[in-house]
């Protein structure tokens, strides 16, 4: 997965094109509807341009798009400048998550000849993702633009959810999910994945960034339901979702009713659809028939120091701190996320001594748990701390 949620995004669209083709016909009117709709669009100008290699000046427009719009014409592919910024749009489409939205302008792909195993490739990666490609047929130009900024206008409403401050060790356990997603079998029109462990493990985390991984798979519907009660509410779900591919995410669920109103069968959806329910209950998820069950496991231990010192020495003017007390700290958090965060961020700044004092009020109970760090680190504050923190650490229990 890419690591880029903390990327500058300074351009909603990059515009590619081949200028001599579309730049004083189409594109002009396609870049004023997307002014119009408030999108904020990159196109470069002739001046950009030194010989035939990128500038810098574009390098860094691609990095700061959320999305590249490349619009293949007649001669794009015969231009090196046009296939030179099509790589780098690919390879930021792979490394700094950027959404990618061919628009083939009065050619086949088929017809665009040279650079071809690029644009093939592009083609593959589109259709296997379900991404949109509009095509130039014999429609109004018109319509096709409007087409096209609708089209934008929905994947920039797919914004990402926030995961976390330092989401470590959160990618390697989202590719397992999305390969245990991937295993199911041909009678699988509707995958269900339940997410369970006890609190603080990070489950709710983890099932934010598998919903930001899998999300552009699927296409945000506006379609506003109003609910009067439990029962119309799920007939209006039958009706209205049966033949929708959707993404779906249950956080939280501690009662069976819960599911039943939400989620009660998979024919409920359309084929594709996936459902991700997260539970301290494994129970629940068993006995709902849900397809995959996958417990989420404790930090491992250099997982685990990771998170603890990113939250516990945010600068390298933190004080020294010995290394045997950084090992007790990790021992009574026991890779929980929750707990090496908030222990972590409640030591930071703090010299030995308070390490010292910390830890030894957690060595006196037996029942080492994350309400036990919670606890101490909040008995740790000054009064004004206290009332400041205890908004958090609430908030922190009611998360998991």
């Amino acid at each position: 997965m890419a690591a880029s949620s903390s990327m500058k995004r300074n351009y909603n669209v990059f515009l590619s094109f081949r200028g001599t083709d579309v730049r004083h016909g189409f594109l002009s009117h396609l870049y004023a509807a997307l002014k119009d709709k408030g999108i904020h669009t990159f196109v470069d100008r002739e001046e950009l341009r030194k010989g035939e290699e990128i500038s810098p000046t574009l390098m860094r427009a691609i990095e700061e798009s959320r999305i590249a719009t490349i619009v293949f014409s007649e001669n794009y592919a015969s231009s090196p400048w046009c296939l030179e910024e099509l790589l780098k749009i690919m390879e930021c489409k792979e490394q700094n998550d950027l959404m990618v939205v061919p628009v083939f302008y009065k050619v086949e792909p088929r017809e665009v000849r040279e650079g071809e195993r690029v644009i093939r490739e592009l083609w593959i990666t589109m259709s296997a993702s379900s991404g949109r490609i509009q095509r130039k047929d014999e429609r109004d130009e018109a319509d096709l633009i409007q087409c096209i900024v609708k089209e934008l206008w929905i994947r920039l409403k797919q914004t990402p959810l926030h995961v976390a401050k330092y989401p470590v060790g959160i990618d390697s356990r989202v590719q397992e999910l999305i390969c245990l997603s991937q295993k199911k079998s041909a009678d699988d029109d509707v995958l269900m994945i339940g997410l369970w462990g006890p609190g603080g493990m990070g489950k709710t985390t983890i099932a934010k960034a598998l919903y930001n991984a899998m999300m552009r798979q699927f296409q945000i519907v506006v379609d506003p339901l109003t609910i009067y009660g439990v029962a119309r509410g799920i007939s209006l779900i039958q009706e209205r979702l049966c033949r929708k591919k959707v993404l779906l995410v249950l956080d939280d669920v501690d009662h069976m009713n819960q599911l039943n109103a939400l989620a009660g069968k998979g024919n409920w959806f359309g084929k594709g659809s996936i459902i991700i329910v997260t539970t301290r209950n494994k129970q629940l998820l068993t006995s709902h028939g849900i397809n995959r069950v996958h417990r989420i496991q404790t930090l491992g231990s250099c997982e685990a120091r990771d998170l603890f010192c990113l939250h516990a020495f945010l600068d390298s003017k933190s004080v020294d701190i010995k290394m045997d007390l950084i090992d007790r700290a990790l021992h009574y958090c026991g890779g929980l996320p929750l707990a090496l965060e908030v222990l972590g961020s409640f030591l930071s700044g703090r010299n030995e001594a308070a390490w010292e004092s910390a830890l030894h009020r957690l060595s006196k109970s037996p029942d080492q748990t994350i309400n036990q760090v919670l606890k101490t680190s909040f008995d740790g504050l000054d009064n004004d701390e206290r009332r400041f923190s205890s908004i958090l650490l609430v908030s922190l229990r009611e998360r998991e």
